[in-house]
């Protein structure tokens, strides 16, 4: 049974300084692809452990397999050419380009999804990079625009995305952060999301913050630039932040109306000061006052991967509790 304002996070968990280290090794060829899977499996597995201890309610496998949000997709893209001597620091992005027609297969998403099923009896969440962010870090030398571009990525990630949900995958998130850096583009970007999303029988995501580069904001505004295009998307929950920003902007889903449920931005992810539970509650009543509870939901305001571990467990921790408040007020 789902509860009401179901927790989860938005993707990913705190990266241990020792995986940082492997990685960087595992770069530079010190460290084999044997021992570097099995630490990544080691990681995750603590990651899960942690959500689930904290008392989340959706968990994911921390996306701590991922160097960075990019380069876990573009480096598994048939066809996408990727020059290996660029990069010389894990978190880095590798520089890429297309130059032919983008050919489709796996992408391997779904067996680090049975991983995550194996060791959590839990609602789990699978998290993919959406077109648009993908295409701003691809050079483009084949299609005859970034539109095009990234309507053909979102068709290859569509075939993901259904053999995710034939494994049983019912939670997935898309993100995409640049969209803030580049409003103009959200007509479009959406199309590519819809793209993406067509056919695909699982619960859909779509993540949308200002950036979480290093533990700081890439861009800065209003969520107001999203609305009306963002009204088209074809998913089920539109996920923001607003512990960070303030809630000002959760008022859009008043004035437009759109379809799908919020996922509520209640912990600050850049910052090491840890929320108190009556912090998270008066955030959610807040937006009770917008939406009734059957449409939120409550994550962080992006991933936790730039805060040491404790700071993201008792983050966390005071999320879970926080809603646990409301909940009880809710119930009486």
């Amino acid at each position: 049974m789902v509860p009401l304002l179901p927790t989860a996070v938005v993707g990913s968990y705190s990266m241990p300084g020792w995986l940082e280290r492997v990685k960087n090794d595992y770069l530079l060829r010190k460290v084999s692809r044997h021992d570097w899977d099995e630490m990544h499996d080691a990681a995750v597995k603590a990651a899960i452990k942690d959500q689930e201890v904290a008392g989340i309610d959706v968990v994911s496998d921390g996306e701590l397999r991922r160097d960075n949000l990019i380069d876990h997709f573009t480096t598994r893209f048939p066809g996408i050419e990727i020059d290996h001597s660029s990069k010389r620091f894990y978190y880095d992005f590798y520089d890429c380009v297309v130059r032919s027609r983008l050919p489709t297969g796996p992408l391997g998403l779904v067996d680090e999804y049975r991983f995550l099923r194996r060791f959590t009896d839990r609602r789990a969440k699978v998290s993919v990079t959406g077109p648009h962010s993908l295409v701003k870090r691809v050079r483009n030398e084949h299609y005859p625009s970034e539109e095009a571009l990234a309507l053909d990525l979102a068709r290859v990630l569509n075939l993901e995305l259904r053999e995710l949900a034939r494994a049983g995958a019912t939670e997935i998130q898309i993100d995409e952060p640049y969209y803030s850096g580049f409003p103009e583009d959200v007509p479009w970007a959406v199309r590519a999301v819809n793209v993406l999303a067509e056919g695909v029988p699982a619960r859909l995501s779509l993540h949308v913050c200002y950036g979480n580069r290093y533990g700081k904001p890439s861009w800065e505004g209003s969520y107001r630039y999203l609305f009306p295009a963002i009204l088209e998307a074809r998913v089920q929950q539109l996920t923001l932040e607003f512990a960070r920003r303030g809630d000002e902007d959760v008022g859009l889903f008043k004035e437009f109306a759109p379809p799908f449920d919020l996922g509520l931005g209640v912990v600050n992810v850049k910052s090491h000061d840890v929320e108190t539970p009556g912090f998270v509650a008066a955030r959610l009543r807040s937006a009770l006052e917008v939406l009734p509870a059957s449409r939120l939901a409550v994550n962080p305001d992006c991933g936790l991967v730039h805060l040491p571990r404790d700071v993201a467990f008792a983050k966390l921790q005071a999320m879970v509790e926080g809603t646990r408040i409301v909940r009880q007020e809710l119930s009486r």
